[in-house]
């Protein structure tokens, strides 16, 4: 279901806040497919240990929450995004989403807003966080106009927290069990009720894992709702190599999608993201972070055209594991499966086989072999479907004229958006 998240901001919310909102991508359904946005990995350091993530390599193959191929001090992050201003016109905000959190980084993260303050007084900031330290440093957010604000809060109950966090480190001391998932609670509904009651668009992300919090989670819902957020984003589980969740199965759509509308009746619910890098540039459909990366150039080719015949087809490449989600990796993909789409049917051809180059550690990005391998098998093909890919790797595609469609849908729904995608001229 296509939702305008506008329509829940309420009828406190300024006449300006809701025009900044309307350029958000993330805030709104609308904006999403217009304007970009660009994450700033500024913030290394986190001070909550998530049993889904694993923050101890730079994995330039995956693109996910906590992944990033650069820190930049904050003169860095503003000459970058003096760069990618001046290429993307439709630029609307500047967000801080790690790879760590914000707040543990938050000398770093002010200065940076300041910096870039100085050069676009009209862009629009954002900022991610897990929400311990929102009591200490919401009055400085306020402080900053910083007017949206996004807080992860899988669970308001200590038992269910014990079993997702695996500490807490706060005022200089580390805490585990329930009393670190205690801490971090009560900070992050006081921290929400406080931004809510002075001004700030409040988003509420909650991952979503099968077995320990997916029963939870219309309780977090209202708990948030009556602190005054206003929308919440419910996502699917990503395991993470490395992580202590790194064995358990992904949340399946359709669970994610049930939980949605379950919860559609006490808050309204986002349902285009994509689960960004904290590197990420561009629509969220679209991520050109690879463009503006200081290893790369931005000189690309364009992309392959159509099978020509009486209807324009083309041959789309599918990381999926069982052929019904696209829940694969590029990376971390053995096969590659072939379908032929047009604007109406897709058709099965074969499958491929590839050997996996990426596995979680440091050096998974070694094999240049292996890596041109995996384009060599799909060099006939106009795009790959993929459910993550790095820069890197999106370069090496690019390269070959191959484009790129990230997807956590079903294959069927994947393939029908590649050849909406691929019908568009490319833009690189």
């Amino acid at each position: 279901m296509e939702c305008s998240c506008m329509s829940s901001l309420g009828p406190n919310v300024s006449k300006e806040l809701s025009e900044l909102t309307a350029r958000h991508p993330c805030y709104s359904f609308e904006a999403h497919r217009q304007f970009a946005r660009m994450h700033l990995p500024v913030a290394p350091n986190c001070n909550v240990q998530c049993n889904y993530c694993n923050r101890k390599y730079d994995c330039v193959n995956e693109s996910r929450p906590g992944v990033t191929s650069e820190i930049l001090a904050p003169e860095a992050a503003r000459d970058k995004f003096i760069r990618v201003k001046q290429a993307l016109s439709n630029l609307s905000v500047v967000g801080i989403a790690g790879p760590g959190d914000a707040l543990a980084n938050w000398d770093q993260v002010k200065q940076s807003i300041r910096f870039i303050k100085n050069e676009d007084s009209d862009c629009i900031f954002c900022l991610s966080t897990n929400g311990l330290m929102l009591p200490q440093y919401g009055p400085e957010i306020i402080e900053l106009g910083v007017k949206h604000v996004t807080v992860t809060v899988n669970c308001v109950n200590p038992v269910i927290g014990a079993g997702i966090y695996h500490h807490v480190d706060y005022q200089g001391q580390r805490y585990i069990g329930e009393e670190a998932a205690e801490i971090l609670m009560t900070n992050q509904m006081a921290g929400v009720k406080y931004l809510a009651e002075n001004g700030v668009l409040v988003k509420i992300n909650i991952v979503m894992i099968p077995d320990l919090n997916a029963d939870h989670i219309p309780l977090v819902v209202k708990k948030v709702k009556r602190l005054g957020a206003v929308l919440t984003n419910i996502m699917p589980l990503i395991p993470a190599i490395g992580s202590a969740f790194e064995k358990m199965p992904q949340t399946r759509m359709k669970d994610i999608q049930a939980m949605r509308e379950l919860c559609r009746t006490d808050i309204t619910q986002m349902e285009h993201c994509q689960q960004c890098r904290a590197d990420a540039i561009g629509r969220l459909t679209e991520d050109l972070s690879y463009q503006f990366s200081k290893h790369l150039c931005a000189s690309q080719p364009e992309f392959k055209g159509a099978i020509k015949g009486k209807t324009a087809k083309y041959k789309v490449a599918v990381t999926s594991k069982y052929k019904k989600l696209v829940d694969l990796h590029y990376g971390h993909a053995e096969d590659f499966h072939i379908y032929e789409v047009d604007g109406n049917y897709s058709t099965f051809l074969e499958t491929r086989k590839i050997q996996k180059y990426c596995t979680g550690r440091v050096d998974c990005d070694d094999s240049e072999a292996m890596k041109d391998l995996a384009v060599k098998t799909i060099a006939d093909c106009n795009a790959v479907l993929t459910m993550r890919i790095g820069y890197n790797a999106q370069k090496k595609l690019i390269d070959h004229g191959i484009a790129i469609i990230e997807s956590c849908n079903t294959v069927e729904e994947g393939l029908k958006e590649a050849a909406r995608r691929l019908e568009m001229k490319p833009a690189i």
